[in-house]
């Protein structure tokens, strides 16, 4: 267990550091800080620090880093989440308040994070799995072909064209539509297969091949494979920290490219709680240089998706926290009114 003086020295090392981009040194954290002891005693912290892996020296000069173990400590144990101030969150309310539909809401998401923490920011849009059922609309096309409208509690729409196994008439329609909405409006999607099951029994026979062709294309919705989406912005930020990474921007620029890997990276969705990945803590090679600070957001209390921020190691941990927490909660406030 390091003391408590070390702690202080290393909380010092890591906002000298993310703050001047400069490796530090004892002199100038006695300057900067009130550590209450001798250069000499920090410099002998500093020599523990280093044993201990928490800290390195990566050329010749007296100054020291932040190794992926100090910063992990500084999270862990040191760094508050950084409240936001009030003109902040009346900005972040202001802008996401603005929003017509979903994607909206996700765009202006991506691009708010992307300029409050000036790092790489990624949204998830809500998992289909993990909502409910809003409505169910169902529009006749043609005498056998039908637009099927899904509507979630999270604002997403999916549309699907149906085509019937024979004319599918008006006033039929209309009973489906009327039965489907009145079992399955406010009800969880991993419910809808067993509430629906019997729904064709109730229809004439010429109708029954109809009925089962539309639940058949819902129940299909319903699971899709391919519905987890994200939306990225800001990656330009990071020709802003081209230092930070040893060797080239490339092999993050391709991981961010990848969308299993982000998916990968931000976690389970239905975890709502704030996870900070740091350097070597994730898994995928491109990505050891960086840090992925991650929270779930959702309508309720129950996360429905994820959202968070890609960037150096070298990052003001205690702000992006605070800010990816912020804009979670508010986006979270949204989609409950919506």
């Amino acid at each position: 267990m390091l003391s408590e003086r070390r702690l202080q020295v290393l909380r010092a090392i890591v906002q000298d550091y993310v703050g001047t981009e400069e490796p530090v040194g004892s002199k100038a954290l006695t300057e900067r800080h009130n550590l209450g002891v001798s250069p000499a005693t920090v410099r002998n912290d500093m020599a523990a620090l280093e044993d201990e892996g928490f800290i390195a020296q990566p050329h010749t000069s007296a100054g020291r880093i932040p190794t992926d173990k100090g910063y992990r400590l500084f999270v862990d144990k040191l760094a508050g989440v950084k409240p936001m101030t009030g003109p902040e969150r009346r900005a972040i309310q202001n802008f996401l308040d603005g929003a017509v539909d979903l994607d909206d809401v996700v765009a202006r998401t991506v691009r708010l994070l992307a300029q409050l923490t000036r790092q790489v920011a990624v949204v998830q849009y809500p998992s289909l799995t993990r909502s409910t059922v809003r409505h169910v609309e169902l529009l006749s096309l043609a005498p056998a072909r039908v637009m099927l409208v899904l509507i979630t509690d999270t604002g997403r729409v999916e549309q699907r064209m149906v085509d019937c196994p024979a004319p599918f008439g008006e006033a039929s329609l209309a009973d489906l539509r009327a039965r489907l909405n009145s079992r399955i409006a406010g009800r969880r999607f991993a419910d809808v297969p067993q509430l629906v099951e019997d729904l064709p029994e109730g229809f004439d026979l010429e109708d029954r091949g109809s009925v089962s062709t539309v639940l058949s294309t819902l129940l299909e919705t319903l699971v899709e494979e391919n519905e987890e989406r994200l939306m990225i912005g800001g990656t330009a930020n990071l020709t802003r920290f081209g230092h930070d990474f040893p060797l080239t921007i490339r092999p993050v620029l391709e991981a961010l490219e990848e969308q299993v890997v982000l998916l990968k990276l931000l976690g389970e969705a239905g975890d709502s709680g704030m996870t900070v990945r740091i350097g070597h803590e994730n898994a995928y090679e491109g990505l050891n240089s960086t840090s992925v600070v991650s929270v779930g957001y959702g309508s309720g209390g129950e996360a429905v998706a994820k959202l968070g921020v890609v960037g150096p190691t070298r990052m003001d941990y205690p702000g992006t926290m605070g800010a990816v927490r912020a804009v979670a909660r508010y986006v979270g406030q949204i989609l409950a009114e919506s």
